[in-house]
């Protein structure tokens, strides 16, 4: 790698790839939709535009020979047509600006929601099939662009796919500030048996694991084409890791239940309810959200490690610390 580009690297994520790429003293630039001072300061270069624009996006690429994919729409909650124009369409966009500018490499951000069917997944490894039937719009999508991106692969672009599971670390926007507030307010409640594994991914780790995917690709290039699950390795009981988190930020543990086949049909619900009167605001239950909180999915390693050399470097441990240490500051 000489030149990077890196699609949504003023996100959570991409920060932490651009941090370690800057580390290497390599040559960043950032596409967004923002200017990033922190980005910046890291002496990296923003460029301000949007990935639904081809032109913008080609033009970013020209010069670069590796780009990580990272720009994406989350959440479980929102309208079809923005998640594809921007996770499907701008994938198409990223990877036709590749193509136009010479790129050799190219690393995209999925998710594990790519091979969710609704049922627990314990231990699952990369021979899964792809889901085919999804209660929110961002898994689809991410399915359609990941099936893009891996399809693309080839001797002038060599691509493959990261799937790290419930990312979080210091400067989380999504997870930890989300489990929270729930908690503070007393509006959180279990859901289901409070048996469920999941894996948890320390945003460090995710960061690592996309550089040794471009080494590989920059160099054996076996990791063409394919995926890989990234994780702590270990998965944790979803509600006691909670539990333990609220201990540590002196909230009150988690008390209240709920079955799962109630916390469902009250997504269900919810979700009709919203749609009929055209609200835009994520309902406090989804379906989706209640088969995460309520059923197992965690996955084998074993490719990441074999194929990319991938190993955590930051156990569950030091990251809860990481993080505690940054929410009292």
């Amino acid at each position: 790698m000489k030149k990077v580009l890196i699609t949504g690297g003023g996100g959570f994520v991409g920060k932490a790839i651009v941090r370690q790429l800057r580390a290497r003293n390599l040559d960043c630039l950032v596409l967004g939709r923002h200017l990033y001072p922190e980005v910046q300061a890291m002496g990296a270069m923003c460029r301000q535009g949007n990935i639904c624009d081809g032109d913008f996006v080609t033009e970013c690429c020209r010069g670069v020979d590796t780009v990580f994919h990272v720009a994406a729409l989350a959440g479980i909650w929102g309208r079809w047509q923005k998640y594809y124009a921007i996770n499907v369409l701008g994938t198409e966009n990223v990877l036709a600006g590749c193509r136009a500018a010479g790129v050799s490499h190219l690393i995209y951000t999925s998710t594990p929601s790519v091979v969710f069917n609704q049922h627990s997944i314990r231990n699952g490894n990369e021979d899964l099939p792809y889901a085919d039937h999804f209660l929110c719009h961002y898994a689809m999508s991410k399915v359609m662009a990941e099936q893009l991106i891996l399809a693309a692969s080839n001797e002038q672009l060599r691509t493959c796919a990261i799937r790290p599971h419930l990312v979080w670390g210091p400067g989380d926007p999504h997870l930890i500030p989300r489990l929270i507030e729930r908690g503070r307010s007393g509006q959180l409640r279990q859901v289901g048996a409070g048996d469920n594994l999941v894996d948890i991914s320390y945003v460090d780790n995710v960061a690592h694991a996309h550089l040794l995917a471009a080494d590989n690709l920059a160099g054996s290039g076996t990791a063409a084409g394919r995926a890989y699950f990234i994780s702590q390795g270990e998965p944790v009981n979803l509600w006691q890791w909670i539990g333990e988190l609220f201990s540590r930020l002196d909230i009150a543990p988690v008390r209240g239940k709920i079955s799962y086949p109630l916390a469902y049909g009250i997504g269900a619900m919810l979700e009709g309810a919203y749609h009929l009167a055209g609200r835009q605001e994520e309902p406090r239950m989804t379906r989706f959200l209640a088969q995460q909180l309520a059923k197992s999915h965690y996955f084998s390693i074993a490719r990441a490690m074999d194929e990319l050399g991938y190993h955590p470097l930051v156990s569950t441990e030091q990251g809860m610390e990481r993080v505690l240490a940054a929410l009292r500051i």
